[in-house]
């Protein structure tokens, strides 16, 4: 009865019904069968995925999680490791599901499985993607391991060198990629040629890259131009090696995802770790890349209004930060 009154509530809410109906209809008309799947729906989810590594002699271990969960289009841009708000018994639980489902398949090599997280410290699985991903060096940055040459020493036949208890984390890593895309245009791929390229260097600075200076960005591939990784011994300084390495980060020619991951490393919201999926619907706007975020406008204007009402007291403005070079360097 708990189930139909469930299933009940769901057919009153708004568009469910009709959403239902197409579905089917569709399905029907795709393929002769009006089947259709009904998945969970997770409030505030933080996307979440393990990094696993199997040999051929029946070894499976986790490499901890990186967090996921700063996105535009469903898309990451912002990765982190380790999560901010996993314990060290929901990694071992996450670990070992992880495990679990490359043990199920007989999997070999490197493979990173995904997961949502909901606000109740429940996880779901979401898939498996059976490769290396972009973010793999936050998770070589915390554990000293280089994925590449162990992905290839496994295909060889070769027995991983250390077991699960083996591993630890050190410090902190977070990576963000740099697209060529205007975020102050919904996130729109843009193109052209760079005339200054000049990544960042210093320590706990690393860049992957595939561009130079003077090449063309076409539009025929992934908008991903570089990604830029930086580690320290907490959050907190990876964080702030972040904003000095993408500040020193030189680009002009084109647009890119720069400017939106200054903003969010220094969003209340990342650097508390209190964010989810929803970052970019909850707290981005377009205004805020030109110092006109219309919240920070009427908080002056109240400030200018009191100072205009005689008001006896001391207020202090802080200044926004200065603008780095690559944000004022234009086409």
């Amino acid at each position: 009865m708990a189930g139909a009154r469930a299933c009940a509530s769901w057919r009153t809410r708004p568009g469910f019904k009709e959403g239902l109906d197409r579905a089917i209809s569709e399905a029907k008309n795709a393929f002769g069968d009006g089947s259709v799947f009904i998945e969970k729906y997770v409030e505030g989810p933080r996307h979440i995925e393990v990094q696993v590594l199997a040999d051929t002699h029946g070894n499976v271990l986790y490499l901890f999680e990186r967090e996921c969960s700063v996105q535009r289009r469903h898309q990451k841009v912002v990765e982190e490791a380790p999560s901010a708000v996993l314990t060290p018994e929901m990694r071992k639980r996450m670990g070992e599901a992880a495990v679990n489902v490359a043990r199920s398949v007989d999997y070999v090599g490197a493979g990173t499985v995904e997961f949502l997280l909901d606000a109740n410290g429940d996880f779901y699985f979401m898939e498996m993607n059976t490769r290396l991903q972009v973010e793999h060096p936050v998770t070589e940055l915390i554990t000293g391991l280089d994925l590449v040459k162990l992905q290839i020493r496994v295909a060889e036949g070769e027995k991983l060198p250390f077991k699960q208890e083996d591993l630890r984390i050190n410090g902190h890593a977070i990576e963000i990629r740099v697209y060529a895309e205007d975020p102050a245009n919904n996130f729109l791929p843009d193109i052209g040629r760079l005339v200054t390229y000049r990544p960042p260097q210093g320590p706990g600075v690393r860049v992957d890259d595939g561009f130079e200076e003077g090449m063309d960005i076409p539009i025929h591939y992934d908008p991903m131009i570089a990604k830029l990784i930086t580690h320290g011994a907490t959050r907190e300084e990876a964080i702030e090696r972040m904003e000095r390495a993408i500040d020193d980060y030189a680009i002009s020619g084109i647009e890119t995802t720069l400017s939106f991951c200054r903003f969010t490393m220094g969003h209340p919201s990342f650097r508390s770790g209190k964010y989810d999926t929803h970052f970019v619907r909850d707290h981005f706007k377009p205004e805020v890349l030109d110092g006109q975020d219309p919240e920070e406008m009427a908080a002056a204007a109240l400030v200018a209004a009191a100072l205009g009402n005689g008001e006896a007291r001391s207020t202090t403005v802080r200044p926004a930060p200065a603008l780095s070079p690559w944000k004022l360097k234009r086409r």
